[in-house]
C-alpha cells in the first residue's frame, strides 16, 4: 500500500504529524502511575480497557505497574515509603485500609463517592470502592462430583481432592480465606488449618498462579470467587467450573483505590479516582475483572451473573479488627501449616 502514496498524500501526512507532535509530547509529560495487581493489568483484565477509556480525555498516559497481589501492593508501598513514584494504588481491600492509613502515605481524595454502592454501604474519605465479590471454593465438575457444602466439609473432606490457595502474607484472597476461617472457627482456627493442610496442594503468592493451576487441570479446586464461573460461561461457553455454596456463608471482598500524598500527578490522580465510579471504568469490571461493579454500568450485567451462587450470609470484619490481629493470625496460620 505504501507504493501508491502520491506526493499530495505525503504532504498531508507531514502536516498532520506536525500538529500531532505537541499533543503527544504533552501526554508523555503527564503520566499517571497506578500500582495494581497483575491480573488487573493482564491482556484479559480490565487494565487495557480502563487505560484506553481514560486516555481518550485526559491528555495523558496511564502507566500501570503490576505486582503479584493486593497485600504485596501494601508491602511494596511500605518499602518505598515517601519515595514511591505511584499516584494511585488500586487493588487494596477493606481488610487492609486501616493498615494502609497508618503508613501516612495516603491522603483524603476530596472526590464525590456517592455513586458507589457496595454491601455494608462502605464509605471512606481516603479510599474509593470500585468492585466487590464473595470468596468461594471453585471446583472442576469433571473431577469433583460432590463438592463441599460447607467450610467444615472442606476442612474435613477427602484429602486426595486437592485445593490451591493463596498466601495471606501476599494475597488479598489468601487473607480473605484466613479471615473466613477465623470468622467460622474462631479460637479453633489453628485446628481447622491443621486439618485443611492435608488437602492443600500448594500455596501461591497470588490469585493468578493458583487459578492458572486450576484451569490447567493440575488441581480440582481453588480459592477464588462466586463470580469466577461467569467468566467460563461467557468467554468459553461452559458450565464446567462452578463455585461451591457454603452453608455457613461466604467472606466478602470490597476492593478500593487511594491517592498517595506524594503523588507526582495529584490532580490527574483525583480525576482518575472520580473516573473509576463512571461507566467508563465500571463497564470493564464484570467481564474483565469478573467481580461485581461498585457503581452503575452502561448496560445490565451478563445473563451468566444470574446463575451464580448467592451467599446466604456474608462475613466481613472491620478494618480495625483486621489491622489489630492480622500479624497474630498469620503467625497462627504459619504455625498450623508449618510454613517458615
Amino acid at each position: 500500500m505504501r507504493s501508491i502514496l502520491n506526493n499530495s498524500l505525503i504532504a498531508k501526512a507531514l502536516v498532520l504529524a506536525a500538529f500531532a507532535v505537541p499533543g503527544a509530547a504533552f501526554a508523555a509529560d503527564r503520566t499517571l502511575t497506578v500500582y495494581t495487581y497483575e491480573s488487573f493489568v493482564s491482556e484479559w483484565g480490565p487494565g487495557p480497557k480502563v487505560k484506553e477509556a481514560f486516555e481518550k480525555n485526559c491528555q495523558c498516559t496511564v502507566n500501570f505497574v503490576g505486582v503479584a497481589d493486593g497485600v504485596a501492593l501494601l508491602t511494596r508501598l511500605k518499602m518505598e515509603g515517601e519515595t514511591s513514584k505511584a499516584d494511585v494504588v488500586l487493588g487494596l481491600d477493606t481488610n487492609l485500609v486501616t493498615e494502609a492509613k497508618e503508613t501516612g502515605l495516603f491522603e483524603t481524595n476530596g472526590i464525590d463517592t456517592s455513586a458507589a454502592k457496595v454491601p455494608g454501604d462502605y464509605k471512606d474519605d481516603i479510599f474509593v470502592p470500585y468492585d466487590y465479590g464473595h470468596f468461594a471454593i471453585n471446583y472442576d465438575t469433571q473431577t469433583i462430583k460432590n463438592p463441599p457444602q460447607s467450610l467444615k466439609d472442606l476442612v474435613e473432606g477427602d484429602p486426595s481432592q486437592k485445593i490451591a490457595i493463596q498466601d495471606p502474607r501476599t494475597s488479598t484472597p489468601g487473607l480473605g480465606l484466613l479471615l473466613w476461617v477465623k470468622s467460622v472457627y474462631g479460637d479453633q482456627a489453628p485446628e481447622a488449618w491443621a486439618k485443611l493442610k492435608n488437602r492443600i496442594l500448594t500455596v501461591t503468592p497470588g490469585w493468578s498462579e493458583a487459578y492458572g493451576l486450576f484451569t490447567k487441570g493440575e488441581v480440582p479446586m481453588v480459592l477464588s470467587y462466586t463470580t469466577s464461573p461467569a467468566y467460563h460461561m461467557v468467554a468459553e461457553n461452559t458450565d464446567r467450573y462452578q463455585a461451591a455454596s457454603f452453608s455457613e456463608g461466604h467472606y466478602i471482598q470490597i476492593e478500593v483505590a487511594g491517592l498517595l500524598k506524594n503523588a507526582p500527578q495529584k490532580n490527574l490522580a483525583k480525576s482518575f479516582l472520580s473516573f473509576m465510579l463512571t461507566p467508563g471504568f465500571q463497564d470493564a469490571i464484570p467481564e474483565n475483572n469478573w467481580m461485581m461493579p461498585a457503581a452503575a454500568t452502561s448496560a445490565p450485567l451478563p445473563e451468566a451473573f444470574s446463575k451464580l451462587v448467592v451467599p446466604t450470609k456474608t462475613f466481613l470484619m472491620s478494618p480495625e479488627e483486621v489491622a489489630k490481629n492480622r500479624k497474630a493470625w498469620i503467625d497462627e496460620w504459619l504455625a498450623a501449616m508449618s510454613i517458615n
